[in-house]
């Protein structure tokens, strides 16, 4: 069984860290061929970059991580009682 607080804060961390890291990295330097800007895109409200998009990017990946181990954890967990019944 996996445990679904450690799985959906890990996820959480990990999302909001390399959403960071990926920022950093367009500011730093804007000209390596990554495209920054697709997380405009992918974030609903997010324009590059301004204080305020920066943390309205980081609270929506973390909460991407959050959903994403919960489901993921939880799926596992299911899916380990089922079909490890005896």
């Amino acid at each position: 069984m996996l445990n679904v607080k450690a799985w959906t804060m890990s996820l959480g961390c990990w999302m909001a860290a390399t959403f960071t890291i990926c920022v950093l990295g367009g500011v730093i330097a804007p000209g390596l061929p990554i495209p920054h800007r697709t997380l405009e895109l992918l974030l609903p409200g997010f324009t590059w970059i301004s204080l305020g998009s920066f943390a309205l990017g980081l609270l929506e990946t973390a909460l991407y991580g959050v959903y994403a181990g919960w489901l993921f954890a939880s799926l596992h967990n299911f899916f380990e009682r089922r079909w490890t019944r005896n």
